[in-house]
């Protein structure tokens, strides 16, 4: 073991800060910058649901939800609204009661945030649907963050979104989940203490949008001049659009107007984000597009005052309500900035994983080992639930967003499962609420590598497998190539999701790959886009030691 290496990188590790770590990431397969002074939408073209955003400075910072995936709350970062890349995210390793911690809370837990800056500290807020309203805060956010606090508690209270007046008062406006609250379509607003650690006022509804606006939700607070604003999306996560409400008192009342709808244009459901304005003055509006297994993919719109309404995208006819743009010039922020993307590689050389990697549940400290000085990442394999149906109960996936409609993800990886059980298994999956993966597994014969896919998986659905093969050495290489070619399908929220196919292979020399098994079409999980990684697993036996793999690496290319 090389221990001036190990010392040297932990060295590095605490002492650089996390964008010097990361550098200036390009992908291979997505890119909004043109390279022109203008952009492509989407600028994420990742599951980043929900966004909001916020500026300090010269800096913009994004977050998102994360429902059940931890590290929770992404945090990323920008120069100019088109090129982002991720920093860290706000929740680390846990989120607390975890009333299921050795099975994964599949849609629950991190509803949508929002992320501000006030008085040199960074707050954000999101909804727990069955919990309640939270709340963590950092000088820096690359963190530390604080332990979340329950600033208001009470079920389907979500979507939170803080104030802070002129005169010192701190205001928060929510939403609430029908599924929870048994009320929705409505928008609230309830006062904070100073701190903004616990409402002290119970909530008042503001607006009601159930006769114009069915579902309104996610509502953002702004003050402009002599409005308060409220911008909230309704109709519905694939088929909506955009609301602002405006009023000259914080408790309204609010009238309101539609500034973003689809349009004659591709971009179904535009809506839900943030208004950010830039050093020089002009404004622009992040939202979210919903495309079925790839998620919700952020979009960045124009956008410009009249009358003291916003006019979001572009504005055809004139009359007040934007569509989305495909292509536009990039902001202005004052100078160029280097085209950079969000982290999708990992060789696994350092001691902790890159910040695209996200487990599917708490993280326990037993799972890996960060071997960066020998490049790679350890997987132990974890006993599953005794009551074990399939890979949905599993906490101990490792996975990473979809980042482009076409592209492949390869991995490196060395099986070594223990010779005294059979069942130990690992491999590469396609993870949603259909899945499907190649996998490996230690059995009576050996290790046999499988294609095998599992329709329906949270409803408990066995595994079914499409083709094996008998491996003889413990280095393979694995391989899933997604493919979209536009087409859409019908969903049952009236959206039409992208058609993604995805193809399995494998090699024994990185080289030379053959297809195994069928094609299968990938699917979104619970509330999430679809993702990709990996697992290692054993059965639910008592044993005091398992086996393990190692990951040399994993990479997207074209």
């Amino acid at each position: 073991m090389n221990i001036t290496k190990i010392l040297l990188g932990l060295c590095l590790l605490v002492t650089l800060p996390a964008t010097a770590q990361q550098g200036n990431y390009v992908s291979k397969v997505w890119v909004s910058d043109q390279g022109d002074g203008t952009y492509q939408n989407p600028v994420l073209y990742a599951d980043y649901s929900d966004p909001d955003v916020c500026r300090v400075g010269d800096d913009f910072y994004l977050t998102a939800s994360s429902f059940n995936c931890l590290p929770g709350l992404p945090i990323l970062h920008s120069k100019d609204l088109v090129n982002w890349s991720l920093i860290g995210a706000a929740i680390p390793n846990k989120l607390t009661p975890a009333t299921t911690p050795e099975r994964p809370e599949h849609g629950n837990r991190v509803w949508a945030p929002a992320i501000r800056h006030h008085n040199g500290l960074f707050y954000i807020f999101w909804g727990d649907p069955d919990q309640g309203i939270f709340m963590v805060k950092a000088q820096d956010p690359q963190g530390p963050w604080t332990e979340p606090v329950l600033i208001k508690a009470g079920k389907g209270i979500i979507d939170p979104c803080p104030f802070w007046d002129e005169d010192g008062r701190v205001y928060l406006t929510h939403a609430y989940a029908g599924s929870r609250a048994g009320l929705k379509s409505v928008i609230a607003v309830c006062e904070l203490n100073a701190e903004a650690t616990q409402a002290i006022t119970p909530s008042r509804i503001v607006f009601d949008g159930h006769e114009a606006h069915k579902t309104c939700e996610g509502p953002k607070f702004y003050k402009k001049g002599d409005y308060y604003y409220i911008f909230h999306p309704a109709g519905g996560v694939p088929t909506g659009w955009q609301v602002v409400l405006r009023s000259k008192h914080i408790y309204g009342p609010y009238e309101w107007k539609t500034v973003l709808a689809q349009g004659d244009t591709p971009i179904n459901g535009p809506h839900q984000g943030a208004w950010v304005d830039t050093p020089t003055g002009e404004d622009w509006f992040l939202h979210f597009q919903d495309v079925g297994a790839y998620g919700r993919l952020v979009h960045l719109q124009p956008m410009k005052w009249v009358d003291d309404w916003p006019v979001i995208g572009e504005d055809k006819d004139g009359d007040g309500c934007g569509q989305p743009v495909l292509t536009y010039r990039k902001p202005h922020v004052g100078k160029a900035y280097p085209v950079c993307t969000p982290q999708e590689n990992d060789e696994f050389d350092g001691f902790t994983l890159s910040p695209q990697w996200q487990w599917h549940a708490n993280i326990n400290e037993k799972w890996a080992y960060y071997a960066g000085d020998q490049s790679i990442v350890r997987l132990y394999s974890y006993p599953v639930v005794e009551d074990y149906r399939n890979l949905w109960d599993v906490a101990n996936l490792l996975l990473q967003k979809t980042p482009a409609p076409n592209f492949t993800a390869t991995m490196k990886l060395t099986f070594r499962p223990t010779n005294r059980y059979q069942g130990e298994r690992t491999g590469l999956v396609v993870m949603g609420l259909d899945y499907a993966g190649l996998m490996l597994e230690n059995t009576g014969k050996g290790v046999v590598l499988s294609q095998a896919e599992c329709p329906d998986a949270e409803n408990g659905t066995p595994e079914q497998v499409n083709a094996s093969t008998s491996l003889n050495h413990p280095t393979v290489y694995l391989r899933v190539r997604f493919s979209c070619d536009g087409r859409r399908i019908a969903q049952s929220e009236g959206g039409h999701d992208l058609v993604v196919m995805c193809q399995f292979s494998y090699s024994l020399n990185g080289k030379d790959f053959k297809q195994l098994g069928r094609p299968f079409q990938a699917r979104e999980g619970k509330w999430i886009g679809a993702k990709i990684g990996t697992f290692c697993t054993r059965p639910a036996i008592k044993a005091n030691d398992g086996g393990w793999v190692d990951i040399d690496w994993f990479r997207i290319t074209p």
